[in-house]
């Protein structure tokens, strides 16, 4: 069953803005999705007509096969919703914020404070479980929200912007734990300006502009339609000058690192063939350039040359 069918969906605000065009994406059960796009493009407004915080005007979503016109409840009790602004009682305590959570969904003292245990636990909160959460730090408030988020076992996780003004340590630790909560049956749909995060958890993706779908596939086939990459490798011995290595174009970052632009006919078999008989020895590659950034930029301008015509 699909975890979430959106058709034909469109929303006008009331001053005529046009914020959702007809967007038509599925999500499948236990996938790891991204929806992603610029600031105004239309994600959050998506999220809020998902989760019934905003009317849409017209088309149909359905969540688990519950239709939010027809069995609203039913869809509302499928969902956990990490939104990006902070909505809870900052004068409350932890403990409180995330079981006083579970009453809405009709769950037991005993078991709200069972799972307000394991969850505030898995995201290292729980020796903080009797603050108030206004004495909490940022990336503390937004994993308090995903354990409230949690705390009724949604089948679906929609995360808008979860990480947004994280540092790197605490962002990578929630990766960690949405990576576990995915692999436990959860489907997430992820929100982030953070581009690397979606290539990193993401299975699939789709980009919006301007209320409008612009790519809908998996990840790895998105990714297969850039051109080139650039690559950066640690070498064993420095070198004072860019080496000529057939086929490919390089540059010396400094005497130990050198970049090397591979192009979409090329691969790192045929690098590394080069780089041996050329006697360098690569001790560490990465890649140097956000490959999804890349992407989003040239569908997003692809776009716009296409629809803009001469007259731009």
């Amino acid at each position: 069953m699909r975890a979430l069918s959106i058709q034909n969906l469109t929303k006008i605000y009331a001053n005529g803005t046009e914020a959702l065009k007809g967007i038509d994406f599925n999500v499948e059960s236990g996938d790891f999705y991204a929806l992603l796009g610029p600031n105004g493009a239309g994600k959050t407004t998506a999220i809020g007509i998902m989760t019934s915080l905003v009317n849409k005007t017209s088309g149909t979503v359905e969540i688990f096969g519950h239709d939010i016109d027809t069995d609203l409840e039913s869809a509302k009790a499928c969902i956990g919703l990490v939104p990006q602004e902070l909505n809870m009682n900052l004068f409350d305590s932890v403990l409180n914020i995330v079981v006083n959570q579970a009453g809405y969904y009709g769950i037991d003292r005993r078991t709200a404070l069972q799972r307000a245990e394991k969850y505030l636990s898995e995201l290292r909160l729980w020796d903080r479980k009797d603050d108030s959460a206004r004495n909490l730090s940022g990336g503390m408030k937004r994993r308090l929200m995903i354990a409230r988020a949690l705390i009724h076992e949604p089948k679906l996780l929609i995360l808008d912007e979860p990480t947004a003004g994280v540092d790197i340590e605490i962002r990578r630790s929630m990766w960690d734990f949405l990576r576990r909560t995915n692999e436990a049956g959860t489907t997430i749909i992820l929100t982030t300006h953070y581009l690397e995060e979606a290539e990193n958890l993401c299975r699939h993706v789709a980009i919006i502009d301007e209320g409008r779908i612009i790519e809908d596939a998996k990840m790895s086939e998105v990714l297969r339609k850039l051109q080139r990459e650039i690559f950066v490798l640690s070498l064993r011995d420095p070198l004072t000058k860019a080496p000529t290595l057939p086929g490919f174009e390089t540059s010396l970052r400094n005497d130990g690192e050198l970049e090397v632009v591979l192009d979409a006919k090329d691969d790192l078999n045929s690098l590394f063939d080069v780089l041996t008989r050329a006697g360098i020895s690569v001790v560490s590659l990465r890649n140097k350039a956000n490959r999804l950034e890349e992407l989003f930029m040239g569908l997003v301008e692809g776009k716009h040359q296409v629809s803009g015509g001469q007259g731009d």
